[in-house]
């Protein structure tokens, strides 16, 4: 498969689930961009063992941690803006419960709260989860769950 057919068939994948993980859409196709500038740098390397978007998740997903310790040290978060300006109505109709849900879904730990996100809202697998994660299909479903709990515990009180 060429590379150019990866970038079009990837690309708004990678977008969204940066867009998820860095509520900025500036910062999120900055990243998308040196996602797949690293992954072309490496592409000769890839074994093509399993999903390619899988593989291309995981090299954002650590593009933007290593972005998200860098700023940590620069900036204090809690003076931060954050804007979510992602369309929810596909899966939330209510904009109230969608501000409920996603306000809650912060107070989440890691895992949880990454699993979470990738099944929702980026509509990833659990074998995708999984591997993104360098974790099995079970224990990505077993997490988002728990996760999923521990949102709706959390929206009772």
């Amino acid at each position: 498969m060429s590379f150019e057919k990866i970038y079009k068939e990837n690309y708004k994948l990678v977008y969204g689930y940066l867009l998820k993980l860095c509520k900025n859409s500036s910062l999120a196709e900055e990243l998308t961009a040196e996602t797949f500038y690293k992954a072309l740098e490496y592409y000769e390397n890839y074994q093509h063992k399993g999903y390619t978007s899988t593989w291309l998740c995981e090299i954002a997903k650590n593009l933007y941690y290593k972005h998200y310790n860098k700023r940590k040290r620069n900036i204090n978060l809690e003076n931060e803006n954050i804007v979510d300006d992602y369309d929810f109505e596909s899966k939330l109709t209510d904009k109230e419960m969608a501000i409920q849900i996603h306000k809650h879904l912060h107070t989440l730990k890691e895992p949880y709260k990454e699993v979470f996100v990738l099944r929702i809202f980026a509509e990833l697998s659990f074998a995708e989860i999984g591997t993104i994660f360098s974790k099995s299909e079970v224990w990505a479903r077993v997490t988002f769950y728990r996760g999923k709990n521990m949102l709706i515990k959390e929206m009772e009180v």
